[in-house]
């Protein structure tokens, strides 16, 4: 089952929970539907399940004044509806259903570890729609039975258990870092060598972003990749020499300079929101930037 983004995208920004989980997600509609209540620091609370699998459960929590609760309250809540339903997800919303709070928690023994993420409307929802992936039921998961408890919820970690994805990225990170390292010529100081490794690795992740958010050449989603392929074909080496360095070490340094003068000037251009070209994506950036007034962003290109 492949994940309809836009589908998937506009349940999210309507808040349309229930129907994300059943219809785009693959889950189940939960057996008991009818909201139970609880009541804590004298304070009363309304959870409902709205999605189910396996075992699983996927729960949405409000609070009777409208507000999401604070961290104590939360966790509390948490620990309730876990003696009914070992492995779950809640997600608290106010009345206006404006904000949510998705709350997940790891277990290591006897220790707990809160894992909570927010998501308020008109926020982009491209970050939830990278942990929501995880949490999709492909039909052909089912062909050899029902999966287990312990596999749905192993999904709803992998989603959103994000200290330990944030690790596994800066492991990965350091062992490209560390081979890649030893294909750089030319620069005899180590710490040197080290930094430009790691410019040069930043700014690969920072184009393949754009890519995957289809910025760039007509929302190329293969764009470096094909521009590698086009190098190979007109022989060695010229993938860096005529590609990279021109846009690392040139474009990017027109960038740095548009992004300088934009800190300057207290206006709010509103460019094509999907720019078509390594320019458009520039140029986005900065109204990303100018947008949300970070004045004293940290460029480190």
């Amino acid at each position: 089952m492949s994940l309809d983004f836009q589908r998937t995208r506009d349940l999210l920004s309507k808040f349309k929970f229930s129907d994300l989980f059943i219809e785009e997600l693959g889950w189940s509609k939960p057996s008991r539907q009818k909201p139970e209540t609880l009541k804590i620091d004298n304070k009363t609370y309304e959870y409902q399940k709205i999605a189910e699998f396996s075992g699983v459960a996927i729960f949405e929590v409000n609070a009777a004044d409208g507000n999401i609760p604070e961290a104590k309250v939360r966790f509390a809540i948490h620990q309730k509806i876990t003696k009914l339903i070992a492995e779950n997800l809640l997600i608290f919303v106010n009345e206006e259903r404006t904000r949510s709070l998705w709350y997940w928690v790891k277990r290591e023994g006897s220790k707990t570890f809160v894992r909570d993420h927010l998501y308020v409307k008109g926020q982009p929802g491209d970050l939830f729609l990278s942990k929501l992936g995880s949490v999709v039921i492909d039909i052909t998961e089912l062909e050899h039975g029902e999966p287990t408890v312990v596999e749905i919820a192993y999904k709803l970690q992998r989603g959103f258990d994000v200290e330990a994805v944030t690790k596994k990225f800066y492991n990965k990170f350091q062992e490209l870092h560390q081979k890649f390292l030893l294909f750089v010529k030319g620069i005899d100081n180590e710490i040197d060598r080290r930094w430009y490794t790691s410019v040069i690795l930043n700014r690969l992740m920072f184009v393949y972003f754009l890519q995957c958010k289809r910025f760039i050449d007509n929302e190329d989603l293969k764009y470096l990749q094909n521009k590698l392929k086009q190098s190979k074909q007109k022989g060695e080496n010229h993938f860096y020499d005529e590609f990279l360095k021109a846009l690392f070490f040139e474009s990017f340094a027109k960038l740095r300079c548009l992004i300088s003068i934009s800190h300057l000037r207290d206006k709010n251009p509103t460019p094509n929101p999907l720019p078509a070209s390594e320019e458009g994506a520039m140029m986005y950036l900065v109204w990303l930037v100018n947008g949300m007034r970070l004045l004293r962003i940290s460029m480190n290109f």
